[in-house]
């Protein structure tokens, strides 16, 4: 275990807490004008999924577990969950619907992610930056739109609705943030 400050509390890592480990969805520093600058930690725990919410002061301590963050590549998803391989020892690590969450949608076959494994158990995931998802339907442009200030709604190949600038049309390859599901840029393929 090694001890952090909450401040430096990322999202996606995994914290001990009474002897349990939980993965840390979001984490943000509040700095009110007047009293102390606290971390606010919303995090899961492994074990169970129970979901908990943590405020902790912005220098306290807090055990951050070790875990092992490796390269795999997105295999298949079957009733059992999702399957992963690493590359260098082809060993295979199966992650269930809740443990990915919103994720899911943007998971491609042959996919490269970063998983984060405690004694042989995937925890958590890391899915590259952005993705490159085709838009398969908008609306019309509509003549006198200025292009820097609106933007229209789209549905991607994944089934996610994002908003995308009005010159982009049904069929078009867009790069999108994994984070958030915005739109980045067209894609460059």
């Amino acid at each position: 275990m090694v001890k952090i400050i909450a401040s430096s509390v990322r999202k996606g890592n995994v914290l001990e807490v009474d002897g349990k480990l939980y993965v840390v969805l979001t984490a943000q520093n509040f700095h009110p004008g007047k009293g102390t600058p606290v971390t606010q930690v919303d995090m899961r725990r492994i074990s169970d999924g129970v979901k908990v919410s943590e405020r902790y002061r912005t220098t306290e301590q807090v055990e951050r577990a070790f875990v092992e963050d490796r390269e795999h590549n997105f295999l298949y998803e079957d009733g059992d969950g999702f399957h992963f391989m690493n590359p260098e020892s082809y060993d295979q690590l199966t992650m269930s619907v809740e443990d990915i969450g919103d994720l899911k949608a943007y998971l491609q076959e042959g996919m490269m992610v970063i998983l984060s494994v405690h004694e042989g158990v995937a925890i958590a995931i890391d899915l590259p930056r952005h993705v490159t998802l085709e838009i398969m339907e908008t609306e019309p442009v509509v003549k006198g739109q200025t292009a820097s200030s609106s933007y229209k709604p789209a549905i991607l190949s994944n089934g996610v609705r994002t908003l995308v600038p009005p010159h982009i049309t049904a069929g078009t390859r867009v790069v999108i943030a994994t984070e958030d599901g915005s739109y980045v840029e067209r894609a460059k393929d």
